[in-house]
């Protein structure tokens, strides 16, 4: 009878051990929306609907994850926070200054991040943008800096991080190929450890199998800050989607092992730093394109697979509505092809390329407007709008002096023409700003999968890191 207690008692142990393993999640997902806020998820969801000619919503992927709470996001120095601090909060758990990177407010005690935690655990790690890859989110999560400005020193501790895989636009300053110095540059450095850098997914796939870690880069990095926003995005363009993929197949070159991937969508906060609402839904829209390949991979794996939806702050105030007219006309950013930036770059090109010739005239600028923004074309606007789009052309173009022998480009400021185009676009979609920097409201949090539940309800954005590592079994 005691023989048999006792062998009871084992079994009753070995089914114990057994269980508790089995509530660590092997495989863990981490998306950061910049700057998403509350309002530009629903914004997300409405336009979709708008786009079927009713009100209401189409759901996104992660808002019908089955757990949903909201994230405080002020940090240690100030009620509104940088990405820095932010992303400080969200990968080390601990408040900081803002535009500090993984350091304590002190900007001399370095913190742990629970990427490094996972991977001082023998799990595969990803750090995965649409900017560059030693901008402020991604680097919380590998580097620390008392300056999330100072990115040659953040991009040299990307090469010497050893986390497999890390994907983005580009390295900030890139030593190598534009401002030589005694410095090896940060190419140099990431290779000298091992990092196979490749440009596009089709470059990822012809080198993934030969490559023990890997730096996924856009392949026209013409502007090393971010990959081209998805609204101006063209055949060829690295997507946040295809990085997603690109990580989970480098992840599961060691299956055995899990893995840690954050995924950020960096150019949500581009676009609302530019108060540019055609180009906000369609970069939510964007990573949500990336969740579901990060869906599709939990449905294989559901039992050993979590992932967190959040946002390091919100920014542009967005608010979904106007002028007390208790309606949305959210479908007009639908004829809207190009983003605030992309379309100054337009009108700069064309200039440099007319030469000593005049600059354009305000016939080609209303076909470019047309074009661009739909409007008298697709998009009616009133007079009075296009008055102050003839008197932004007027200051823009026909009050500017080319010196001889200059660069056109160089003179005349295209961007008070991009403001405009889209504060009207704000104008007729029914939508308003707050601002065209942060602010301190709610962010969402989302989760599903392996102890989904714990993310539920209101939670500061410190508790998130360390949510995911209870659940994942990393040491805190």
């Amino acid at each position: 009878m005691k023989s048999i207690k006792i062998l009871a008692l084992a079994i009753a142990l070995l089914c114990s051990t057994a269980s508790f393993a089995g509530k660590t999640a092997k495989y863990v997902f981490m998306f950061i929306g910049d700057g998403m806020g509350v309002n530009e998820v629903l914004a997300a969801q409405m336009y979709q609907a708008a786009l079927e000619d009713r009100n209401g919503i189409v759901p996104l992927c992660f808002t019908q994850f089955p757990v949903s709470g909201l994230s405080l996001t002020y940090s240690a120095s100030s009620g509104v926070t940088d990405s820095a601090a932010g992303g400080t909060a969200l990968s080390c758990g601990e408040k900081t200054a803002n535009n500090v990177i993984a350091m304590l407010p002190d900007r001399k005690t370095p913190l742990t991040s629970i990427a490094a935690r996972a991977h001082a655990q023998g799990k595969r790690v990803a750090i995965c943008t649409t900017v560059g890859v030693d901008h402020a989110t991604p680097a919380v999560f590998y580097a620390h800096n008392e300056n999330r400005n100072n990115y040659h020193q953040i991009g040299m501790e990307l090469g010497e991080s050893g986390f497999e895989f890390f994907a983005g636009s580009d390295f900030h300053q890139v030593f190598d190929k534009r401002n030589p110095s005694d410095d090896e540059g940060n190419y140099a450095n990431a290779e000298k450890n091992g990092y196979t850098i490749v440009r596009g997914y089709e470059e990822y796939k012809a080198a993934a199998a030969g490559a023990d870690r890997m730096i996924l880069l856009e392949p026209q990095d013409d502007d090393p800050t971010a990959l081209p926003q998805s609204i101006s995005q063209k055949e060829g363009d690295l997507n946040l989607a295809q990085i997603t993929e690109a990580a989970i197949d480098f992840m599961m070159k060691e299956r055995n092992k899990g893995f840690f991937i954050m995924v950020e969508g960096g150019q949500i906060d581009g676009a609302l730093h530019a108060n540019d609402p055609a180009a906000c839904v369609r970069e939510v829209i964007d990573m949500d394109n990336a969740v579901k390949v990060a869906y599709d991979f939990y449905l294989k794996h559901k039992n050993e697979t979590l992932i967190v939806i959040t946002a390091d702050h919100e920014t542009g105030g967005l608010s979904l509505a106007r002028d007390n007219q208790y309606r949305l006309n959210l479908k007009a950013l639908q004829n809207q092809t190009i983003d605030k930036g992309a379309f100054s770059s337009r009108l700069r090109k064309m200039n440099v390329d007319l030469g000593e010739e005049a600059p354009i005239t305000w016939e080609e600028l209303q076909e470019e407007l047309k074009k661009s923004f739909g409007f008298w074309d697709k998009v009616r606007i009133s007079k009075q709008q296009e008055d102050r789009l003839r008197n932004a052309y007027v200051e823009t173009f026909g009050m500017n002096y080319v010196e001889e022998g200059s660069n056109p480009a160089d003179n005349y400021k295209v961007e008070k023409i991009s403001d405009l185009a889209c504060a009207i676009m704000s104008e007729i979609a029914l939508v308003n700003w707050g601002s065209t920097g942060h602010s301190a409201g709610y962010v969402p949090v989302f989760a599903i999968g392996k102890g989904a539940e714990q993310f539920s309800g209101q939670m500061e954005n410190t508790e998130i890191p360390r949510r995911i590592a209870r659940i994942a079994g990393y040491k805190w």
